[in-house]
């Protein structure tokens, strides 16, 4: 009797968040997916098409470079993103005196809102901006670009904005890894001989694998579905080299008035966040479990 009546109480209480839950979250959802199936052109009249939707987008060049540019996006605020984090991490992690000042620092620009930090750098990334004076004053006229009106270096220094803002919690999530190391096993790393490389590879790195589960976790899912640093700096140009399936989905809905196109790629980008992260931490809870 006691356990229906806690079992009862957990339900009444879980209902707001249920219904909240709902609302927000699986009804527009489901609203997307059936509306992918649709010719809605944001009328009230829809026609049900079936596959149509998605036949045009996988045949549409520019919503294909899209994701092209997405995955590359991605990759490259992967790596970088957390290279440095765990560089920094790795300095920070034992001098306990500088540690918290400079992992704030670090945190700062995350403080910004993206669309201001997107504002600052467009005036650091013009010809005559920050960069090209300061590359200039250090006589290296040579590294000088266009930085955000090159094709082909564009989607980087987009995704360089990126990596500035958030660097700072990769690191923060590393040094809560290095706290969770024991200290014994450093001592004992340090009486056996082992070098700072030594220490890092074989005692450090296997430790901080839930730590770098959520970080490459957290980053896939921010950096696939990138929008404001690519709408802001450059809105998918030059030549659409920027361009993101967030963009693409924001043009199809509020530029041509195209619902149902902009649902059926609203689930693409859904499907291929959901498959990528997945992928990468089951992958990656399989390595703590082996190590």
């Amino acid at each position: 009797m006691f356990r229906r009546r806690g079992r009862l109480t957990a339900i009444l209480f879980l209902l707001p968040a249920l219904a909240v839950y709902g609302v927000f979250v699986l009804y527009p959802l489901v609203r997307g997916v059936l509306l992918s199936f649709t010719d809605n052109l944001g009328g009230p009249v829809s026609n049900f098409v079936g596959l149509k939707q998605y036949k045009t987008l996988f045949q549409d060049a520019t919503a294909m470079h899209a994701l092209a540019h997405t995955v590359i996006y991605a990759a490259v605020v992967l790596v970088v993103q957390l290279t440095l984090g765990l560089l920094a991490a790795s300095a920070l992690a034992y001098r306990v005196r500088i540690r918290r000042t400079v992992s704030s620092l670090l945190l700062l620009p995350a403080l910004i809102s993206p669309v201001m930090a997107s504002f600052i750098w467009s005036y650091l990334y013009r010809p005559d901006g920050g960069i090209n004076t300061a590359l200039g004053e250090l006589g290296l006229q040579a590294l000088q670009k266009i930085w955000l009106g090159d094709p082909s270096i564009a989607l980087y220094a987009v995704a360089a904005v990126n990596i500035w803002m958030f660097v700072g919690y990769s690191c923060v999530i590393f040094l809560a890894g290095y706290a969770g190391i024991p200290s014994e096993l450093l001592d004992a790393a340090v009486i056996d001989g082992a070098n700072r490389w030594q220490r890092f590879r074989r005692v450090e790195w296997p430790m901080l694998a839930p730590a770098l589960t959520v970080n490459v976790t957290l980053s896939l899912i921010g950096s696939l579905g990138v929008f404001d640093f690519p709408l802001v700096l450059t809105g998918g140009g030059p030549v659409d080299s920027t361009n993101t399936l967030a963009l693409v989905i924001y043009r199809d809905i509020f530029n041509n008035s195209d619902f149902a196109m902009g649902a059926a790629t609203a689930m693409l980008l859904l499907v291929l966040v959901m498959v990528v992260s997945t992928a990468a931490s089951v992958l990656l809870r399989r390595r703590e479990r082996a190590l």
